[in-house]
């Protein structure tokens, strides 16, 4: 289960925070926390070609897909027989720079409307002549319209696809499923239930989608932000709630690997920054959260510190099967 831009400092296993979070500490209690774990390469797609390769990315390449010569867990897996399948709301995917990775999967569904993805068409809701950034955000105006209820958000239809997929084949043996969710990623756009945690009922119009850039707002709008993206994370929590729980009612916990982790953090005023990409790699940034349970080592709520990256996720779930890396 991965998630994107969740911040360490603002989870209850890491840090003394004010997000309510209690299915993160949940996790926490049923695997092993890993305390030293790091990026490699980000944003998106460097980090998820480190996720399917087990190699750098920054160091030849930035944003770009998969390469002709890149060898594929999830293909390494499904040429071994081992059904993989993706669940995601994570647009950039079907981006150009992106469109190699989700085909990788033996099979893989996906979920728009998140961020400024052009899904919805309102004739007269975009000005040709806007930056991009405007662009986006009128889009995502435009998507949020078909989002009225929690039923409807694109985190709660890609985890019920994550389920049905899970309900389908819990009984089934030599499966794989990234359950793959673009939240928290900026905006912060989270249902009333979970605002209501952390800003008044009229605290609407403030600031949820900060730009790449310094700090020039004031104290109260970057206060605001921070209480939008903990909304969110509370969402997300949510989310990773459902899949513990259908993990405790079918017993999946003997024989399934449980893996939760993201692909970078968010500087939300920190160190007087808003974003990521354009400043140095503070800790904030890519010092991350990461979660494993493992059923042959079988250990529940303890710490490692051993240092861990992105790019040891594919060579671990190919040793779960069975499976060796090749050369590269």
């Amino acid at each position: 289960m991965m998630f994107d831009s969740l911040n360490r400092h603002m989870l209850n296993p890491y840090s003394d925070t004010f997000v309510d979070a209690p299915n993160f500490a949940r996790l926490a209690e049923r695997s092993v926390t890993f305390d030293n774990f790091y990026a490699g390469s980000m944003p998106c797609m460097p980090a998820r070609r480190e996720m399917h390769t087990g190699r750098y990315n920054f160091l030849h390449r930035s944003w770009g897909p998969l390469e002709p010569f890149d060898d594929s867990m999830p293909a390494m897996l499904g040429a071994a027989g081992i059904h993989t399948h993706l669940a995601s709301d994570h647009q950039h995917y079907w981006e150009d720079g992106g469109g190699t990775y989700h085909t990788r999967f033996t099979t893989w569904e996906f979920f728009r409307g998140q961020e400024g993805d052009p899904w919805k068409g309102h004739v007269g809701s975009h000005d040709p002549s806007a930056a991009l950034g405007a662009t986006l955000r009128g889009q995502d105006r435009v998507n949020r319209s078909y989002m009225t209820t929690e039923a409807e958000h694109t985190q709660t239809r890609t985890v019920d696809a994550g389920l049905h997929f899970l309900e389908t084949n819990a009984e089934a043996d030599r499966w794989m499923l990234q359950l793959e969710l673009f939240d928290p990623h900026e905006p912060f756009f989270a249902p009333d239930r979970y605002r209501e945690k952390y800003l008044a009922a009229d605290a609407e119009g403030g600031l949820d989608w900060p730009p790449y850039r310094k700090v020039t707002e004031s104290a109260e709008e970057v206060t605001h932000a921070r209480n939008e993206y903990a909304a969110l994370v509370s969402m997300c929590d949510h989310s990773l709630g459902r899949v513990l729980d259908f993990m405790d009612e079918h017993e999946m916990w003997d024989d399934t690997l449980l893996l939760v982790n993201t692909d970078h953090g968010f500087l939300l005023g920190e160190r007087g920054w808003w974003g990521k990409s354009v400043q140095p790699w503070f800790n904030e940034l890519v010092h991350l959260p990461m979660f494993l349970w493992d059923p042959r080592t079988a250990g529940r709520d303890r710490r490692r510190t051993a240092l861990a990256q992105t790019i040891d996720i594919a060579p671990t779930l190919l040793g779960f099967f069975g499976l060796e890396p090749t050369e590269d």
